[in-house]
C-alpha cells in the first residue's frame, strides 16, 4: 500500500466517523458523553456556530441539479491538550452535538482512537443502522405491487 492509498483510508475512516457522530442523535450522544467520562480540556478554534447551507437536490435523481432549499447547519473546531483537532459539522441548531461530535473526532485521532471506537463510534453505529433498517422495514410495508392484464384482443 502506499502513502496515497493509506492517506485515502485514512480520510475515508475519518469521514466515516465523522458521519456518524454527525448523524448520532443528540441523546444518544448525549449518553455516550455521560458513559465516557471526563472529557478532556480544549481550546476553541472555532466555537460553534450555526448558519444555512443550500441543500442541492436532482430531478428524478439522475438528472440536472436544482437548489431544493436551505437548512440548518452548526459547526465548529476545536483543539484538545494534547494537540489533536476535531471539527464538526451538524445539521439542526444543536451546539452541544457539535461541541460533543468535534471532541469525540479529536478523540478517535489520538491514543484514546480505540477506546472511543469500541465504546462510542460502534453503538452509535448500530443504532444508526437498526434505525434504517425500520424505515427500510415501515416502507416496504406500504409497498404495492401493481399488475397489468392483457385484453384477450388481437392488435
Amino acid at each position: 500500500m502506499n502513502a496515497d492509498q493509506t492517506l485515502n483510508s485514512t480520510q475515508q475512516e475519518r469521514a466515516r466517523w465523522m458521519s456518524i457522530l454527525a448523524k448520532a442523535p443528540a441523546a444518544e450522544l448525549a449518553a455516550s458523553v455521560q458513559q465516557f467520562g471526563e472529557l478532556p480540556s480544549y481550546l476553541w478554534l472555532r466555537k460553534p456556530e450555526t448558519g444555512l447551507a443550500m441543500v442541492r437536490a436532482r430531478t428524478g435523481g439522475s438528472g440536472s441539479q436544482f437548489n431544493l432549499g436551505e437548512m440548518s447547519v452548526t459547526r465548529c473546531a476545536l483543539r484538545l491538550a494534547t494537540g489533536e483537532t476535531g471539527v464538526a459539522y451538524v445539521a439542526g441548531r444543536d451546539q452541544r452535538h457539535a461541541e460533543w461530535a468535534a471532541i469525540f473526532d479529536a478523540l478517535m485521532q489520538g491514543e484514546h482512537g480505540p477506546a472511543v471506537e469500541t465504546n462510542i463510534i460502534k453503538p452509535l453505529e448500530a443504532l444508526l443502522q437498526q434505525k434504517r433498517e425500520q424505515l427500510q422495514a415501515e416502507a416496504q410495508a406500504t409497498r404495492v405491487e401493481f399488475m397489468t392484464m392483457v385484453r384477450g384482443e388481437d392488435a
